[in-house]
């Protein structure tokens, strides 16, 4: 098939790169003039897996929005819907609650659509941003013409494992609106895998959407609140907990987020829980439940920062606090909602001193010599392979809530949860 993207950044490439893998002529367009030359130069500038070697035999073009309307059988719009950075979970929640901001995705639906029109025959256009449910039937359907047939299909996917994610879902999510254009989707995703497709109305699966997501930061809360009982319980181990646990697939469902560390984090989760929280206050539900699992996160967040005081005291106050990983997990150089990000502002609150942070994905440069000098307090931010081998310096404390960093002479090592 003809396929077309509208907008081409970090979650449209990717994907787009994954279609084309599958034998499709993909075309796209992105505001951006960076994204053309990423293109050019086969070179990106953030961490993706498996997208460096697709790119680097890809024939996707970066094209006008007419072209790629007249080249695509279906149009995929996988437009930002951003927020602002206090509700992306890098600060403690704020009192205040927003919705997300549609401007982006309703500018560049307007465009598309009225381009739509111009030419003779409609199109499938498939909406894969993440949105509150009631935004399409009341932001989006209103400014597009009959000749642009929709279909809301968000994707369950991570930044960083975006085309492994997009080739092999567990399922695929539509809200239909058109039901030719579902026909029509349903047939390109039949060349993709043969994952089940689960359809229903688009408010319920832009709900069905943002509750994925909120689900995994609950299980997380959990497992974290389970690490920080067994770290007060002599004798108990989170790791075999957590590991008992996730052998119950048929009531906890699924072993993944089911490890003790740290907060739930991404440009997903954290700020999908506190838009539902807005949601919620705007629909007076009975109890808001995402403003508990933002708290709980905040909650646990600030105890590990307790911790990380409490040992720097028995140093010596003036020890200085770094924490080695900010990227909101692994595979990825972002940090857009990190729960690294969130224990420095809370350090920050609560010592008045910023402590010094450093990531090898992040920052692109070799280790900074000068945080290894002198002894110091070590937290582990990001489960990165590369800070087992790191040589730290005798009498520090290393605090890892992942239980991965070895034993280091001289040094004192706490794994949360053990």
């Amino acid at each position: 098939m003809k396929i077309g993207f509208m907008g081409m950044g970090k979650l449209g490439l990717p994907c787009a790169l994954a279609i084309e893998s599958k034998g499709h002529d993909v075309v796209g367009y992105d505001v951006d003039p960076n994204v053309e030359k990423y293109i050019k130069t086969r070179e990106i500038p953030y961490r993706e897996s498996g997208a460096p070697e697709l790119l680097l035999h890809s024939n996707i073009r970066h094209v006008s929005v007419q072209k790629m309307v007249s080249h695509s059988d279906i149009i995929f719009v996988p437009i930002q819907t951003p927020h602002d950075e206090k509700y992306e979970g890098i600060t403690r929640l704020p009192e205040e609650r927003v919705d997300f901001d549609y401007t982006w995705l309703q500018l560049g639906m307007a465009t598309l659509s009225q381009e739509i029109e111009k030419q003779s025959d409609p199109k499938v256009v498939i909406i894969i941003s993440t949105v509150l449910p009631g935004t399409i039937r009341e932001k989006i359907l209103p400014i597009v013409g009959d000749k642009t047939k929709l279909c809301y299909n968000p994707f369950f996917i991570a930044m960083g494992t975006t085309i492994d994610d997009f080739l092999n879902p567990e399922f695929v999510l539509f809200g239909r609106e058109s039901k030719w254009a579902e026909e029509k989707a349903i047939e390109f995703y039949a060349t993709i895998h043969d994952k089940p497709v689960v359809s229903m109305s688009i408010e319920s699966a832009e709900l069905c959407k943002v509750a994925y997501n909120t689900i995994i930061t609950s299980k997380i809360n959990i497992a974290n609140t389970l690490m920080e009982i067994c770290h007060k319980i002599d004798g108990a181990n989170v790791d075999d907990v957590t590991n008992a646990l996730k052998l119950a697939t048929d009531r906890v469902v699924s072993p993944k987020y089911m490890d003790g560390g740290m907060g739930d984090g991404g440009g997903c989760h954290p700020r999908d829980n506190i838009a539902l929280s807005w949601l919620a206050r705007e629909l007076d539900l009975s109890h808001d439940i995402y403003e508990d699992l933002m708290l709980s996160r905040e909650h646990q967040t600030q105890w590990l920062a307790e911790l990380c005081i409490e040992e720097r005291d028995k140093i010596g106050e003036n020890t200085p606090i770094i924490i080695l990983g900010y990227s909101f997990k692994p595979e990825t150089a972002l940090i857009v909602g990190s729960p690294a990000m969130l224990l420095k502002n809370i350090l920050l609150e609560m010592v008045e001193i910023s402590p010094s942070m450093y990531d090898p994905f992040v920052d692109g440069e070799p280790v900074p010599i000068h945080l290894f000098n002198n002894k110091a307090v070590y937290f582990i931010g990001t489960k990165h392979p590369e800070f087992a081998n790191y040589g730290f310096p005798e009498g520090s404390t290393i605090i890892d809530p992942f239980r991965y960093i070895p034993n280091h002479g001289g040094c004192k090592v706490i794994r949360i949860g053990e």
